[in-house]
């Protein structure tokens, strides 16, 4: 890394203590994600024809898919990296982590991405992807996926108390992707864009590893040790990576679920927008309570680590406070726009009532308190105590359904309004379950 390069990182790391600047950094990403997603809807549904168009967005499902396939082993990543990171800074024995394992690891991710790429190329090559522009759907998949590598990059600097370099570094590529769409409207091939978005993407990538790379002082073999890094990680990782597999198939399971059991169940298309609905306001809530989480997990974990009950628990209330100021304000949004943003939404078919809001309401506070408690024991590394809950929750979505059907024989409640109390109900369950969890941790943090 350049001088110029190691000053900007040093700069951004004296920043980074600041942590509103952190948080508000984290904050923007997540509105410039939410922004990137509807951009490309919006550029796309206007430069390709409509049935190319349904095409692109299975693409885009697939692109999605195949970063959830990562199975959280970055999480698992940050973890370990974290653990030692604090250890040596306390001047104790290093917790067992061997830069060898990044390779192992970015070599896993980098094999995702080209077995997806080749099952695309395929269903181009024979024609079961129907379309006149391959190289851009091709293209395209690169770009998106190769977000799993990015996330990788993103969990390493974090542990590595370097998360608003990070933040700065996809800032920049966030904006000048969403320019780059524009521009194409304005007459830029569309090929072009993706193209330049996909050298902005691995320009980050490459940035945020050879940061890594110096802050470890690892040897540019280690990227290539991957006899002695699969040795590490057999030896060590197992156990952890079959716990936040099941964990990551578990939580896709659950939250998706509602989609095939309410269709399965009635034609009435109520129901389905109702929980196409409360899945969107889940996801964009989930995105800004873990932008808040992140913020505030490098204090967290430091303070549990050392055994700082009073701080670690201080901090745990800044974060929870400050996570449920979040979902009262976009629950009172509901409450007061939820008829209209609902209509809007999904173009004059469904308008949620106030009883529905009300149910929805009651659901994103219960979401809150299990995402703090999610985000956190993953960043402590603590996947066991997770793998319980999910599965829970797991039954819990699936038996929503079934349930307001079988309420249905006492109470001459809609059927859309049955359902979105029960799976509200499942989400409430779930969140005193993790709300005990959190009251153990900072008698654990002691320990």
């Amino acid at each position: 890394m350049s001088e110029q390069g190691a000053g900007l990182l040093g700069l951004a790391g004296r920043l980074e203590q600041r942590r509103s600047l952190l948080g508000l950094a984290k904050l923007a990403n997540v509105g410039l994600a939410m922004t990137w997603g509807f951009v490309v809807t919006f550029v796309f549904v206007r430069l390709l024809p409509f049935h190319e168009f349904r095409t692109f967005l299975l693409l885009v499902a697939f692109a999605n898919f195949t970063i959830s396939a990562e199975l959280g082993f970055s999480t698992v990543i940050y973890s370990r990296l974290r653990r030692t990171r604090l250890s040596a800074s306390n001047g104790e024995k290093a917790g067992g982590f061997r830069s060898e394992e990044l390779g192992v690891l970015l070599l896993f991710m980098g094999g995702i991405i080209g077995l997806g790429g080749l099952i695309i190329g395929a269903a181009l090559a024979s024609g079961a992807i129907e379309t006149a522009h391959p190289a851009l759907f091709l293209a395209f998949y690169a770009t998106s996926a190769l977000n799993l590598v990015a996330l990788l990059a993103r969990r390493a600097l974090a542990a590595l108390d370097h998360n608003l370099w990070w933040e700065t570094l996809d800032f920049v590529r966030r904006i000048l992707s969403v320019a780059l769409l524009f521009a194409a409207l304005a007459g830029l091939p569309i090929l072009t864009a993706v193209l330049v978005q996909l050298g902005l993407t691995l320009l980050t990538i490459l940035i945020g590893l050879v940061t890594v790379q110096r802050e470890l002082a690892m040897p540019v073999r280690h990227w290539w040790s991957l006899r002695s890094g699969w040795a590490h990680v057999k030896a060590n990782y197992l156990g952890d990576i079959g716990r936040t597999s099941l964990l990551t198939v578990s939580d896709i399971a659950a939250y998706n679920a509602p989609y095939f059991t309410i269709v399965a169940a009635t034609h009435d298309p109520r129901p389905l927008l109702l929980f196409d609905f409360v899945y969107k306001m889940s996801r964009a809530l989930s995105a800004l309570v873990r932008a808040l989480v992140e913020t505030m997990l490098p204090d967290l974990t430091r303070h549990f680590h050392a055994g700082e009950t009073r701080l670690f628990r201080l901090h745990l209330r800044r974060c929870m406070a400050l996570s449920l100021g979040v979902a009262f304000g976009l629950g009172a949004l509901l409450l007061i726009a939820g008829p209209w943003i609902s209509s809007a939404m999904f173009d004059g078919k469904i308008r949620l009532q106030a009883a529905e809001l009300g149910f929805i309401y009651l659901l994103l506070i219960a979401l809150t308190l299990i995402c703090v408690s999610v985000y956190l024991q993953n960043g402590l590394g603590r996947f066991a105590a997770l793998v319980a809950p999910s599965l829970a929750f797991l039954c819990g979505s699936l038996l929503s359904m079934p349930v307001a059907i079988w309420i249905g024989q006492f109470s001459a409640a809609p059927f859309a309004l049955r359902f979105a109390a029960c799976y509200a109900l499942v989400h409430v369950a779930l969140a005193f379950v993790h709300g005990r969890m959190i009251g153990q941790l900072g008698k654990q943090a002691a320990r």
